[in-house]
């Protein structure tokens, strides 16, 4: 593709209105912005033992300097259309409860990248899947998504099985592309999910 048909994917993008909050029955999905970084590290906090193996951000530990820096950049991110985050806040309580997006986004496709994480007192409730069944369909409807994309360590399970029961299937598994939160090299599961 050439970089002006890219361009022009890009600049349509911009075009778009996105909503940026989503509901569904026990969720609402809320775009970040700077105010919610005291939140945020909390629920990563409280799950950084969970977190720690899987997320960069995470290992050993997430700092409240990361956190923030994170949250100062994230609405320029969002109307750059480079990414789209949500905070996770359940419905019944307003508390969040973890973080989602498109995280890696190609306009040209499109084809997105979603992530997530559940802070660790959340988990066991679906709310993972069900956030993630939230983005499929705003991914196709709004956005108008060609190709969704899930990636994960082979041995994060529960990240795989969230994927699965959200209807990706395993594209393939690709050897040793990625550094982990340690440093080590890791493989990643690319999980698709094609809307055409």
């Amino acid at each position: 593709m050439s970089v002006e048909r890219g361009l022009d994917a890009l600049t349509k993008a911009k075009r778009l209105f996105i909503p940026e909050r989503i509901e569904s029955e026990r969720l609402v999905l809320i775009a970040s912005d700077a105010t919610q970084a005291e939140a945020t590290f909390e629920a990563a906090y409280e799950s950084r033992h969970e977190l720690s193996p899987w997320m960069p951000w995470a290992y050993p530990e997430p700092t409240w300097a990361a956190t923030c820096a994170f949250h100062a950049d994230v609405r320029a991110k969002w109307f750059a259309r480079e990414m789209l985050d949500f905070q996770i806040v359940e419905k019944s309580s307003g508390k969040l409860i973890g973080k989602c997006g498109f995280h890696s986004i190609d306009w040209s496709v499109p084809r997105l990248e979603i992530g997530y994480w559940l802070r660790t007192s959340a988990a066991g409730n679906g709310y993972c899947a069900e956030a993630v069944k939230l983005l499929v369909t705003f991914g196709k409807n709004e956005l108008n998504a060609v190709r969704l994309e899930i990636r994960s360590d082979p041995r994060n399970e529960k990240s795989r099985a969230v994927a699965e029961r959200c209807g990706f299937t395993l594209d393939g598994i690709l050897k040793q592309n990625m550094r982990g939160p340690d440093g080590n090299l890791r493989d990643s599961c690319v999980y698709a999910l094609v809307l055409v």
